[in-house]
């Protein structure tokens, strides 16, 4: 195992980039409070005349994300723009319009993801995809899906997945994500669409929006990818050719840590465990 660099500060190693992709939950808040030292690492690299793109999961559209950011305590001077999943597989979901679908998610929280592609809603019997941006319920898990995942298998439906992410930790808690969903469904040969991390639809956005920041391209040996998740952040990054600060905390808690600090073994056995490699990792972003 290849273990990385335990740093106490993005200070340590900021000279070396140009620009920043920085995950959101996990990173910067916890679902619930924003982590100060955290969005101060990052306050201070852009201070220095170099862009912070925050890059997320969230299967929502851009738009409502400042203002959320906002009421969890995480400053805008913290960043320069956003890129989401949502964005991203919304490219997909309109070029399978209009549909019709099979919808799982809240309404209440993912209704700005679909507005404005004409998608039309239908039962799974009567319908053409399946399209997913979170479990309906907080207090459900991947196996109330099973059922209904083969019936989507013997119709042959493709699922678009809006976040990749396996689960995210609100304060305390752990709950499932749309892509335990997706993972269960390719597990039994479905066919799956994704385009958050750790795949390259979202990471084309980052590039554009920090293209229109410089005026020009930015060398991807100048750009420092940080994030929690193994399978998203990290496997993102590599899948880039971007190194990558790994987070130790955020969906771990503190077991990747000893003595208050990043475990530098319990970090690269858990990046080993996914066959993925941070050059960097610390307890938590400062």
């Amino acid at each position: 195992m290849t273990q990385p660099h335990i740093i106490s500060s993005l200070d340590d190693i900021a000279e070396r980039y140009d620009a920043f992709l920085c995950d959101v939950w996990g990173v910067l808040h916890n679902g619930e409070r924003a982590h100060q030292a955290a969005y101060g690492a990052l306050q201070r690299v852009r201070a220095n005349g170099k862009p912070v793109i925050l890059i997320t999961n969230v299967p929502k559209p851009r738009g409502p994300i400042p203002r959320q950011l906002d009421h969890a305590g995480v400053p805008r001077d913290a960043w320069d723009a956003i890129v989401t999943s949502g964005d991203a597989i919304r490219i997909e979901l309109a070029a399978r319009a209009p549909g019709p679908m099979f919808k799982i998610g809240p309404d209440d929280y993912d209704r700005t993801l679909w507005e404005g592609l004409g998608l039309e809603r239908a039962q799974l019997g009567d319908a053409r995809f399946i399209a997913i941006s979170g479990l309906d319920r907080e207090d459900e898990t991947p196996e109330d899906y099973a059922e209904m995942l083969q019936a989507a298998k013997a119709r042959d439906l493709e699922l678009i997945c809006a976040n990749p992410d396996i689960v995210v930790r609100v304060g305390d808690r752990l709950i499932w994500c749309a892509g335990a969903i997706a993972r269960d469904y390719e597990a039994i040969g479905g066919r799956v669409v994704m385009a958050g991390k750790p795949f390259a639809p979202i990471y084309d956005l980052a590039y554009r929006e920090l293209a229109e920041i410089r005026g020009d391209a930015i060398e991807r040996a100048r750009i420092l990818c940080i994030g929690d998740g193994v399978p998203t952040d990290v496997a993102g990054a590599n899948a880039q050719g971007l190194d990558c600060l790994f987070i130790a905390s955020g969906m771990h808690g503190e077991a990747l840590w000893s003595n208050g600090k990043a475990d530098a073994e319990k970090v690269a056995a858990a990046l080993a465990a996914e066959n993925v490699s941070a050059r960097y990792a610390m307890a938590a972003l400062a």
